[in-house]
């Protein structure tokens, strides 16, 4: 995948580093040229000066292709404008932005963009939301069996019933963090966009049941 970064502060260069380790392509925006000096000679990517939100700038940087998106700059407003036109205008699937100011998360993600305050910043938050498949282990029990996971949904379960997300996928939904708030659902709680689905499964299960979130609901009479 390629994922565009703006801001080459520690977190920006962190990003990228990690990014373009795990095999990814990345570009990294900055106003400021000598910031680039963070990724340190061995990274492969590119190197962009300008405005994070300016539409050149983010051409240059590859958005037209990238898969993924985050604006990690050091102004709130800088980083959700540009994280806007990179969701809006040229239809970047994931998106992730980094709010200084967390009164303002709840605004934001209403306008679908997820962020990360800093308050609760890790550089694993960032990566979750950025790459989004699969399960993400929070917890296992001492004989490994059985885990707790935060399992990414496709936007087809947007509109169910959590008791048809349990019955089609075998899990058991044990809590739902929305809009930056845990909820703990009941049976006729019905999955919103941005929803994030915390899990108990069988270990031996993962596999089938990432593929069963990933896939969406079974069609009406389907099986």
């Amino acid at each position: 995948m390629h994922i565009v970064i703006m801001g080459c502060g520690r977190v920006g260069s962190a990003l990228a580093q990690t990014l373009e380790q795990q095999g990814h392509t990345v570009a990294v925006i900055d106003r400021d040229p000598t910031a680039f000096r963070r990724l340190g000679p061995g990274f492969g990517g590119r190197r962009v000066t300008g405005i994070g939100f300016d539409q050149d700038t983010l051409r240059e940087a590859g958005v037209e292709e990238a898969g993924a998106f985050a604006a990690v700059s050091s102004g709130d407003n800088s980083n959700i404008i540009s994280a806007r036109v990179a969701r809006e205008m040229f239809g970047v699937q994931n998106v992730v932005a980094r709010i200084y100011d967390p009164r303002r998360a709840e605004v934001y993600q209403r306008l679908g963009i997820p962020t990360v305050a800093t308050v609760r910043w890790t550089a694993d938050q960032m990566l979750r939301r950025l790459l989004p498949s699969g399960a993400e282990p929070l917890w296992r029990d001492p004989t490994g069996g059985v885990q707790l996971a935060e399992v990414h949904a496709s936007t087809r379960w947007v509109g169910h019933r959590i008791s048809r997300l349990q019955e089609e996928t075998g899990v058991r939904v044990a809590f739902l963090t929305r809009l930056g708030e845990a909820i703990l659902p009941s049976s006729q709680t019905v999955l919103q966009e941005g929803d994030l689905v915390h899990v108990m499964m069988r270990t031996d299960d993962v596999e089938k049941v990432e593929a069963a979130f990933a896939e969406g609901p079974e069609e009406e009479g389907g099986h």
